[in-house]
């Protein structure tokens, strides 16, 4: 058995269960990971310039302008002038793009706790026993990036 090849293979399965469970649940708009990813930056600063979500996310810029096009012609993203130099933007999530963030939140949050309580006990408290050790992981993988 190979951990980190298990894992790997675990990993993109279960995000897309729990993204495809909650859009069912809720009759959310199919936004790809990405963009919610965008947005939950944008959720937890307020405003950043696209430089700055680039660098939150780990992202090529121009990756940040594919995103942000997209998601500004769907009223997801606004562009606000800066108000220090008029030559650059802060990225806002939209209101509207927030209500789905929340509502993502909480679905995905119901449907987890729903299929952890139909895991046997142990496999539960497996669950709960590797969550620190699932964050660990995510720390020594976001320090090799730098």
């Amino acid at each position: 058995m190979d951990t980190a090849t298990d894992l790997g293979r675990l990993i993109g399965p279960l995000r897309r269960a729990v993204l495809l469970r909650t859009r069912r649940a809720e009759d959310l708009p199919d936004l790809p990971e990405a963009q919610i990813e965008l947005l939950r930056v944008l959720s937890d600063a307020g405003a950043l310039a696209p430089r700055e979500v680039a660098a939150r996310l780990r992202v090529a810029p121009s990756t940040v302008s594919n995103l942000v096009r997209t998601m500004t012609a769907s009223g997801l993203v606004e562009r606000k002038p800066s108000s220090t130099d008029l030559r650059t933007v802060t990225l806002v999530a939209s209101p509207h793009a927030l209500d789905l963030l929340i509502r993502y939140d909480r679905v995905s949050t119901e449907t987890l706790r729903h299929a952890l309580t139909a895991l046997a006990p142990d496999s539960r408290q497996a669950i709960e026993a590797a969550l620190p050790a699932l964050t660990e992981l995510i720390d020594v993988l976001e320090e090799q990036h730098d």
